[in-house]
Formats: C-alpha cells, structure tokens, sequence
C-alpha cells in the first residue's frame, strides 16, 4: 500500500471510495415473485472490463415465500470441464462454474453469500468477509463461513448438461433466511448481486476465462462495488 494510502487509513478515509469513485452505473434488474414471471440478464463480455467476447450467458430470477429461485445457462460451452473427484465445498472455482455473489442491502458489502455450482452439480457456498472490499492485497479476506450442509438448509440445485447444444443449466433454491429475509417479506427488499463464469479446458488449464453481468476491471470476482442491482418488485 502506498504512503497516501497509509495517511487515508489513518484519517478515516474509505480507500475504496478513493479507487473507485466512478461506479455508478452498474447495472440494474426488477425481479418479480415466481407467480408473476422471472427477471432475465444476460452477459457475453469478459473479466477483466468487458473488452473480450465471452460465452453467451444466461440468468432468471424470481422468488418465492422462502426462496431465491436462480436459473443459470451456460450456453456456448465447449468444456464441460469439472473435476469428478469434487465435493461439497471443494475449490470448484479453479474449474468450470457459475457463480452469484449474493447481498441484502443497497451498499457496497463487506460480507456476502458466494454461490458457486459446477457442470455435475456440485456446489461451493459460503459466507465471504471482504472488508476491502476489493479483496485488497495485505486486507483480510475470509471465506471461512462454509455452509456445509446445504441440501439440509434448503439450498438445493439440479443440473442438466446437453453437450450436443453446448449448454449446461442449473436450476438452484437459495433460501431468504441465510439473509434474514422473513418468510413472505420478500417483495420490495433491495439487493446487490454479481454473476460470473468460468471456462477452462483440460489444455489450458490452469488459465481460465472469466465473464460476469457487472465485470469488475481487474481478473477479481471480489470487487462489490461493481455488483449489480437487483429489486424484488
């Protein structure tokens, strides 16, 4: 860290309105109930800073009394390349995934759920402390907060792969109540929210692809002020 940025810690300054001031216009979606319908986005460009094509990627949302409801579609896949051996938990990431970073609020979060489901569904989630907020180097950063039983929690997935399409789509139940959201209470909360992939293959592995919804200028997942907006209409 540089000595202005030593002084601006000291002074009470938040480092991360000095680097990016700029963000403002992240993007936005209305998610309506699942009786009314789902609320789509999708992305095509690269991490970092949306200067590459990438493989057309597909999300709906909706909720419900008690969940999230999250449908993700790879589309465009050529890999499908995961590692059999993978359990809950496992660092899937260093594969291919999807990904929804996950926060209740307006602001830029310090603490959010990481979502992430592999092309056998298998899942990776966790509860993510990133006070940089940019996962800074030398900051803490902890994903310690494993959710290791999610199928009891009722966090549930189901995965469809179609290589002769190239597309694999997992349907996923994420349940309000790992945000404090009251059964029934869902309508006009407000959220921020970042989706991602990966793509790798067996030749180039370990060197990914990244894409995102919001895509954060550096090859970082973990920068939330580029999380998107997302209202439960």
């Amino acid at each position: 860290m540089n000595r202005l940025g030593n002084l601006l810690l000291l002074a009470g300054v938040p480092l991360i309105a000095a680097h990016y001031p700029h963000i403002k216009d992240v993007p936005s979606i209305d998610v309506p109930s699942c009786d009314d319908g789902v609320g789509s986005v999708q992305y095509d460009r690269s991490v970092p800073n949306g200067e590459e094509e990438f493989p057309l990627t597909k999300v709906d949302l909706c909720y419900t009394d008690s969940d999230i409801q999250i449908t993700f579609s790879a589309l465009e896949e050529v890999n499908f390349f995961y590692n059999e051996s993978h359990k809950t938990n496992d660092p899937l990431y260093e594969y291919e995934v999807m990904e929804a970073f996950i926060y209740q609020g307006t602001n830029d979060p310090t603490s959010y759920l990481e979502f992430e489901v592999s092309p056998n569904n298998v899942t990776f989630q966790a509860f993510i402390y990133n006070p940089s907020k940019v996962r800074a180097e030398g900051a803490p950063f902890d994903n310690g907060a494993l959710l290791g039983t999610p199928i009891e929690d009722g966090l549930v997935t189901s995965t469809t792969l179609d290589k002769d399409a190239g597309s694999w789509v997992t349907d996923a139940k994420i349940p309000l109540g790992l945000f404090n959201v009251e059964n029934g209470e869902a309508k006009g909360t407000k959220w921020r929210m970042n989706f991602f992939r990966t793509i790798v293959s067996p030749d180039t592995f370990p060197d990914q692809g990244l894409g995102a919804w919001s895509p954060t200028n550096q090859s970082n997942f973990h920068m939330t002020p580029f999380f998107g907006r997302v209202n439960f209409i």
